[in-house]
């Protein structure tokens, strides 16, 4: 990390889906799949998938503001999970995959709200998106086998069927940010 590097934090479903389509992106240092939001210290992921922590499953993005503007960041997050969709990405059912922004700075929560603000004046109606807006108080870093899941398993049935479409949504409506362009 360098010294401009900043955080971001966001849920939009599972993480491994979050943390293939960050680390596509020129700007982005390192994605880091992980739980923010709940009420246990180091939640385990059977624990944070039994809904009883409170966790989201969440992608920490450390990014270089000087590559990628958090803006950037908050346009490939909403095209790439359904905001409106509450507790549910998909097929993937649950209070851990809630759309949400933890934000690590006032500048942070001020464009996270005046983007969902937009959304719902142009694409949404008012009121439709789900996600929450809210300070980031913990985060912890997910067990090793979640770590660059797509890297390590593309063939897999889930990075085919639901990873590979998003990744390839990315690489279509955001092809001028990637790290190699398509």
């Amino acid at each position: 990390m360098n010294n401009s590097t900043q955080v971001a934090v966001f849920g939009g479903g599972c993480f491994w889906c979050t943390e293939a389509v960050f680390a596509e992106l020129r700007g982005v240092e390192s994605v880091i799949p992980g739980y923010a939001g709940g009420h246990k210290d180091n939640p385990s992921y059977y624990e944070v998938c039994s809904e009883a922590t409170g966790h989201a499953e969440v992608t920490k993005v450390e990014f270089d503001p000087d590559q990628i503007g958090y803006g950037d960041l908050l346009d490939v997050f909403f095209a790439t999970h359904d905001p409106t969709s509450l507790d549910r990405q998909g097929a993937d059912k649950g209070s851990q995959y809630h759309s949400v922004i933890l934000y690590t700075s006032e500048e942070q929560k001020a464009e996270a709200e005046a983007s969902i603000r937009e959304l719902e004046g142009s694409t949404y109606k008012p009121g439709q998106i789900v996600t929450d807006v809210l300070p980031l108080d913990k985060f912890y870093e997910a067990e090793a086998e979640h770590q660059d899941f797509y890297a390590r398993n593309p063939g897999s049935m889930y990075c085919q069927i639901v990873i590979s479409p998003k990744l390839q949504k990315v690489r279509k409506e955001f092809s001028s940010q990637l790290r190699r362009p398509e």
